[in-house]
């Protein structure tokens, strides 16, 4: 009995040998994880608790006020004698705010932890008018208090721009081919002619 008790767990810890340990997390999808159970953990420290299913926009926005607290980005206040100075000389007593590129992201990673754990896509509070209107909000203040402007990439102008110039580099070369090809045809039609008009069949029978 004893043989056979210990042949059967060797024959069970060798089978669970073989199985191999799941794949790492990529960087996106660990802090997607972290970024929803903090969300979680936030709803259930308001009183009353807030369930996952009962959240609305409302709580969204009330939660990214609350991370202004852990932000590290400097936004100067109107009153602040360094308001739109990109590199200002001297420290100053503005609060710290969670950058608006921090936001941006954030929402986007529970936007789809939120379908991902089994919410609709028609009531996803990430995705609300309100939190666009929000972050805009956010991204136009903090450029004018810091000073610098948030421009959008313009890829299809600048390819179209570069496309234009490799035409217009390449016209003056197809000019000077075709213009070279008319010459030498008006050179050999000259010629050709010339040496028509030198030999006259007339002249020689007269």
């Amino acid at each position: 009995m004893n043989n056979k008790s210990c042949a059967e767990g060797s024959s069970r810890s060798g089978a669970g040998g073989d199985q191999q340990p799941p794949a790492p997390l990529s960087r996106y999808e660990s802090q997607k994880r972290r970024d929803w159970n903090t969300f979680g953990q936030y709803l259930k420290n308001q009183r009353p608790p807030v369930p996952i299913s009962q959240c609305n926009c409302n709580h969204v926005l009330e939660f990214l006020r609350y991370l202004d607290q852990f932000g590290k980005t400097k936004v100067h206040l109107n009153g602040c004698v360094f308001f739109g100075q990109p590199d200002p000389p001297a420290p100053c007593t503005c609060p710290l705010s969670q950058a608006w590129g921090s936001l941006d992201a954030l929402i986007g990673r529970l936007r789809a932890a939120y379908e991902e754990n089994g919410g609709s896509p028609e009531n996803n509070p990430f995705g609300n008018g309100a939190i666009r209107i929000y972050l805009r909000e956010v991204k136009e203040s903090q450029a004018k208090a810091r000073g610098i402007p948030y421009k959008k990439k313009k890829k299809r102008k600048n390819q179209l721009k570069v496309n234009d110039e490799v035409v217009k580099s390449a016209k003056p070369s197809t000019r000077r081919v075709n213009d070279s090809s008319i010459l030498t045809i008006l050179c050999v039609g000259t010629s050709f002619w010339l040496c028509f008009e030198a030999f006259d069949p007339y002249r020689c029978i007269l």
